[in-house]
């Protein structure tokens, strides 16, 4: 009898061993599934977006593209400037607060990345309206409040509409009409999402109507706060 306890004691010990590796096993490969596909992002700096492999804090890196100077105002009235995502990661896109269409759900999907970031002061997000005269910070104001914004994370900002539109054609390259002419007077209308790092440079572009998009996004963002 002693035997056959011992032996079921063994038994009982090498079962709950196998039982271990295998949740450590599949705890790695959860791991494994939030990590970037690279250690280090692409940097951007045209609207084919194709992807720049630099170095980070080389020459070449300083010297590449970036976000310029803007001065927008946001739902509080607050002036938004650089300088609010100086030494933050931001997200960024370009909406419209009486958008029919693909609005809501990018509205929708900025809440999701709101709720993931909540507590992390390193990232913010930024939306742009692109009928900023119709988009008043009192209206901006109303809808931040009918979507949960929370300002210290989130701002809605409206402005010059010249500036907006610059802001997106040129610099951000949101618009995905490669090689058609387009000027102030031609609507900006985009589901995409940018991702910029804290020198102001691009480092991705993602489908703001997309879940596995914005999945990725969201480990984007982590892969980039590790660099």
């Amino acid at each position: 009898m002693n035997l056959k306890r011992k032996w079921c004691n063994i038994n009982k010990t090498v079962c709950f061993a196998i039982g271990m590796l295998i949740m450590i096993g599949s705890c790695k490969d959860n791991k494994a599934k939030k990590t970037s596909r690279v250690e280090s992002l692409p940097y951007f700096n045209e609207a084919t977006f194709t992807p720049h492999w630099l170095t980070p804090g080389s020459q070449e890196e300083k010297e590449f593209h970036v976000i310029p100077n803007f001065t927008l105002i946001n739902q509080l009235g607050d002036t938004i400037t650089n300088k609010t995502f100086e030494n933050k990661i931001y997200i960024t896109d370009f909406f419209f607060t009486t958008c029919p269409g693909i609005c809501p759900k990018m509205t929708a999907n900025m809440s999701k990345l709101q709720k993931e970031f909540k507590d992390d002061s390193a990232i913010l997000l930024l939306s742009h309206s692109v009928t900023p005269e119709y988009d008043s910070v009192p209206v901006l104001q109303e809808y931040a409040k009918e979507k949960q914004i929370n300002p210290n994370k989130w701002h809605l900002v409206t402005g010059d509409r010249k500036q907006i539109y610059d802001l997106g054609r040129n610099y951000y390259f949101v618009e995905e009409d490669l090689g058609v002419e387009k000027n102030e007077d031609d609507f900006l209308h985009t589901e995409n999402f940018l991702l910029i790092d804290k020198n102001k440079h691009i480092r991705g572009i993602y489908n703001g109507l997309n879940r596995a998009s914005i999945a990725q996004l969201i480990i984007d963002v982590n892969t980039l706060k590790s660099e």
